[in-house]
């Protein structure tokens, strides 16, 4: 599990930002349903952002970081993983999300990818960026080699390597297919994501000419970017801005 159900991103609030919010239900070229969570600043944004959770799909912690994305100007989408499988309706804390990630593919997730980018670009985006944690950090990247015309691609404590079924492409193999910028923000005491290879992700991206910034945090496990992760406040703090800073400066 990646964060409890009672977790929050460690963003604050902006005070007095005028934004607006909507569930959605959008659909996938493949015919594929699925839920989503938009945000967005009052005045018009030339810049959105899509989403991509961890391995539990769409949940309030999500829909929180889309809200901070909107307070600061960035138009924001965040989808589910399973509407092909468990439907678009909103779940509780309970839900056993394994057997569905099991079913996911790539191809899927970059077919929901690709709808959100269409829902921003359709709202006056004309750069568009996507934002993943864990499972969606991995296809975040994953996304900048699929031909959506990202402006870049960040990745919190994505997994860089083969993926399943065993010797299917990740990030690493797929690194000069990749397109747009890339970020990845990755704990240092991760112990599913050996440093290694994020090492070896940093090293593709620059064999492959890819403008890139992969950053290990020392001593931050996987899902240090909680606000209940106290012990890594400043790690939290640095990643954010970071994050904002990546999305300025290629917008």
């Amino acid at each position: 599990m990646c964060f409890d159900p009672d977790s929050s991103p460690p963003i604050r609030p902006l005070s007095g930002a005028a934004v607006s919010h909507d569930d959605l239900v959008l659909t996938a070229d493949d015919g594929n349903r699925f839920a989503a969570f938009a945000a967005s600043p009052d005045e018009p944004a030339s810049a959105g952002v899509v989403v991509l959770p961890d391995v539990r799909g769409l949940y309030r912690f999500y829909e929180e970081v889309a809200l901070r994305l909107a307070e600061r100007g960035y138009a924001a989408v965040a989808f589910d993983y399973f509407g092909r499988t468990a439907g678009v309706e909103k779940r509780d804390d309970d839900f056993e999300y394994m057997p569905h990630v099991e079913q996911t593919t790539p191809a899927g997730v970059q077919a929901d990818v690709a709808a959100c980018v269409a829902q921003l670009r359709d709202a006056g985006c004309s750069s568009v960026f996507t934002l993943g944690f864990c499972f969606g950090g991995r296809n975040s990247w994953l996304a900048a080699a699929s031909g959506h015309g990202l402006a870049g691609a960040v990745g919190f404590y994505g997994r860089p390597g083969e993926g399943r079924p065993a010797g299917t492409p990740g990030p690493i193999q797929r690194a000069a297919e990749m397109e747009a910028p890339i970020l990845a923000l990755q704990g240092g005491d991760d112990p599913g994501i050996p440093v290694e290879d994020s090492r070896a992700f940093d090293d593709a991206l620059a064999a492959a000419g890819v403008e890139h910034e992969v950053v290990i945090y020392p001593g931050a496990p996987h899902s240090f970017f909680d606000r209940k992760q106290e012990a890594f406040a400043a790690e939290s703090e640095d990643a954010w801005a970071r994050v904002l800073a990546f999305l300025e400066r290629h917008s």
